[in-house]
């Protein structure tokens, strides 16, 4: 096979320089068509923080690490593409499938299993994303405790503070850290 001409792309270069797969309006990818109409399939980071601004904040938590999907879940920002009841992923309201574009308007977040049970349906009321969501609501100090082990502390009004290590735990340092250890919703003697 011989290379093509100086400045021309091979199929290749052509989809590895894109930060997103990209599909044809037509329908399954066309190489070469070079015809504009290629739409990414992925939201891009601007897009993804739009959509993490516009979802409904959690009282009492940091609207950075902490939001509600459209159907009223709790997720944690750290916890994106993975499978558990605080995790979410960028969902396209008006589905890929169906000519949705991956923009921040047709952007929203939702729990991972809502997610994937929506799929490729659109007009999915509200109750039906509920009835698919995790049956865990986890109580202030639980989300502390996820938060402290996620980010190493917690910041929320009235409630921030910081993971303490052995070394402070045992007596053998003291911290010159400024912020306040948190106290744990436990004792030792209670596991």
């Amino acid at each position: 096979m011989s290379d093509p001409p100086d400045g021309v792309e091979t199929p290749m270069e052509a989809t590895s320089s894109s930060p997103s797969p990209t599909r044809s309006r037509g329908g399954p990818r066309q190489s070469g068509s070079g015809n504009g109409n290629e739409r990414p399939r992925f939201f891009d980071t601007k897009a993804k923080a739009i959509c993490w601004a516009k979802a409904d904040t959690v009282p009492g938590r940091h609207p950075e690490r902490w939001r509600k999907d459209a159907a009223g879940n709790v997720v944690c920002k750290r916890f994106c593409n993975c499978q558990g009841c605080l995790c979410f992923e960028y969902d396209h309201i008006v589905p890929f499938s169906k000519g949705g574009e991956s923009t921040a308007d047709n952007c929203q977040i939702l729990q991972t299993r809502v997610n994937r049970f929506k799929s490729d349906k659109d007009d999915v009321d509200t109750s039906q994303l509920k009835g698919y969501s995790c049956d865990v609501k986890f109580t202030d100090k639980e989300l502390d405790i996820i938060e402290m082990a996620v980010y190493g502390d917690v910041i929320r009004p009235g409630n921030q503070c910081r993971c303490r290590t052995v070394s402070e735990m045992l007596g053998q340092y003291k911290s010159k850290d400024r912020l306040a250890p948190c106290k744990l919703p436990y004792n030792e003697d209670s596991s």
